[in-house]
């Protein structure tokens, strides 16, 4: 048959794939690599490879920009995995799945917590295709999901709030509940407004229900994921089989592979076949574990859960290849949890994502800046990161701290690869620039054109260019937003979309905490998902920074189209509060 023009290739293969039973042997080549390591400007992300399948584990802001940067094919994507329903898990969602429609997939399949389904549901509230993507999502509650790569088991955490855990600042006009006064309890903006246009999209109202209330009863859920690839048959030992005098070659050798790799002892012209003697052994099968622990009231509900303890009783059917840790510095130190994590044995390897990562996730970015730099420094000031001040924890296990591109693999050897990890080498950047033909000479001209304006210029307003690009991300430039500072304590973003924090971290680095404090109002100009979708992590990183710097919180003036605020009240009521952030 042949394949129909709207359908991509990989899709269309892998359908074939599927119907024809092939595939199902396991795949050859199976390998985790890291996307995102866990800084504070790009989050945590791991994409998982095998021929046959792509898969995503959480999906921050940054995520897509990312994978398109260092070649990562979104398009391939099989299936999306998010461990919980928090902004710095999700944030590059919309824009991911805007991105898979565009070239042509039809549907996505999801993995995570109840509350995924809320969070999906809202953000189809957004204009655009969104609307017409077939998003189907698999809950715990469901059997296990297979494919042709792997078995996922998605195992439930329930965690216990911290007891320093204080309420999100509220605003003037909003109820505890987080709804506005009951005056404006109909208004476009209201959570009445929402919910109507929920109900639009609903068949079954009973359903519908159901699915709220088993969001809200289980508000610190987390999903682990505990994957287990196929098993692989052992390889037919072409040269052995020929010194035995088998008809290697010959359509007669087909039925003979067969039997041996399926275990079978056979007899050929007189002779037994042992399947040990002319094929290597059968991979049964890596298991690797995805797990965050956001904080220290969910560690017992990690050390007590008996699925891990299965895998932690040193069976060889049970053994461990890698665990991914998605946790934060406070839990690695936790005595409770370093046990936990010893019991896995000296052969399961740990890699770990949090904030103290400092690895680059947009080299291109530094290195065009770089070399802007060269022309004029104050115009093009170099990037900087974020660096957590947290120290590191001491664990008792050895661990692996997160790089961009590292890659751990599965098969057909289980090792690491690090030359692929993004290096950000400011010294080559410039070397490259000044290798090129008449750069400095062009230079020279421009700094002395440039000299003709006077220097008496006052520094404010000063206008930043986080963002410039189109409804995609790109390599080296972000999507649309402008910093203007107004003033050395007063700012405002004009339009926010995907990764506008990011871009304050890199352009500011450890002042990003007293930026996002002098930082008073946000203009959104309109409701494509690239203008907005930045706005959520902008309002909780805002919050924190005025926590960390000890400064009284004020909420943010919110200029917007009144369409907005049914998607915030929604992520509001069923994802997290952040309607005391605005104004």
């Amino acid at each position: 048959a042949r394949r129909p023009k709207d359908v991509p290739r990989h899709v269309w293969a892998r359908e074939r794939r599927r119907n024809s039973g092939t595939g199902l042997a396991g795949p050859n080549t199976v390998y985790v690599q890291v996307v995102a390591a866990g800084s504070r400007d790009a989050g945590a992300a791991v994409y998982v490879f095998s021929e046959f399948n792509r898969y995503l584990f959480n999906c921050g802001e940054g995520t897509q920009r990312a994978m398109q940067e260092h070649k990562l094919k979104i398009s391939h994507l099989d299936s999306i995995f998010l461990s919980r329903v928090s902004w710095a898990n999700v944030g590059g969602l919309p824009g991911m799945i805007l991105t898979l429609k565009a070239i042509g997939l039809q549907r996505c399949v999801f993995l995570g917590p109840p509350k995924l389904q809320n969070y999906l549901k809202a953000i189809r509230l957004f204009p655009g295709p969104l609307k017409r993507m077939d998003l189907a999502v698999h809950l715990h509650t469901e059997p296990e999901y297979k494919d042709e790569t792997m078995t996922v088991y998605q195992i439930p955490l329930t965690g216990k709030p911290l007891a320093a855990e204080s309420s999100s600042p509220q605003s003037p006009g909003a109820s505890p509940q987080g709804g506005n006064s009951p005056k404006r309890d109909t208004g476009p903006g209201s959570p009445r407004a929402a919910q109507q246009s929920l109900e639009e999209g609903r068949k079954s109202p009973k359903k519908a229900g159901d699915e709220q209330k088993c969001a809200r009863r289980h508000p610190d859920l987390v999903t682990a994921f505990l994957c287990k690839v196929h098993p692989r048959k052992g390889k037919f030992l072409v040269a052995k089989a020929q010194e035995l005098g088998l008809p290697v070659g010959t359509p007669a050798i087909l039925p003979i592979i067969t039997a041996l790799k399926n275990g079978e002892r056979i007899t050929f012209e007189g002779k037994e076949l042992i399947p040990e003697e002319l094929c290597t052994p059968t991979d049964p099968g890596p298991v690797f574990l995805v797990l965050e622990c956001p904080h220290e009231g969910f560690v017992d509900a990690v050390c007590q859960n008996e699925t891990f303890q299965r895998y932690q009783e040193g069976h060889p059917e049970h053994q461990v290849a890698l665990v991914i840790h998605m946790t934060p510095e406070a839990v690695l130190r936790d005595s409770r949890y370093q046990q936990w994590m010893e019991r896995f044995g000296p052969g399961t390897q740990h890699l770990v994502l949090n904030e103290n990562s400092s690895a680059v996730h947009n080299p291109r970015s530094y290195k065009i800046q770089t070399q802007l730099n060269l022309i004029h420094p104050e115009i093009f000031p170099l990037l900087t990161t974020y660096q957590s001040k947290e120290a590191e924890a001491e664990c008792p296990v050895p661990i692996v701290r997160g790089e961009c591109l590292l890659k751990y693999h599965l098969r057909p050897q289980q090792e690491w690869q690090r030359d692929a990890v993004t290096v950000c080498d400011p010294d080559m950047f410039v070397s490259e620039a000044l290798d090129l033909p008449d750069f400095q000479s062009r230079v020279k001209e421009c700094k002395e054109s440039l000299s003709a304006v006077p220097g008496n210029v006052s520094a404010y307003p000063e206008i930043v260019f986080l963002g410039t690009g189109s409804a995609i991300p790109m390599k080296i430039r972000n999507v649309s937003s402008t910093l203007l500072n107004t003033s050395a304590t007063r700012s405002l973003l004009l339009d926010c979309g995907e990764g506008t924090f990011g871009q304050l971290c890199r352009h500011y680095g450890e002042q990003v905490d007293q930026v996002l404090c002098n930082l008073v109002a946000v203009f959104v100009s309109h409701m494509h998902t690239d203008h907005h979708s930045g706005l959520v992590n902008i309002l909780m990183e805002r919050r924190r920074a005025f926590a960390a710097l000890g400064q009284a919180f004020s909420p943010l003036f919110l200029v917007a189209p009144e369409q907005i605020m049914p998607w915030l009240h929604e992520y509001h009521n069923h994802c997290e509060e952040i309607l005391g952030d605005i104004q």
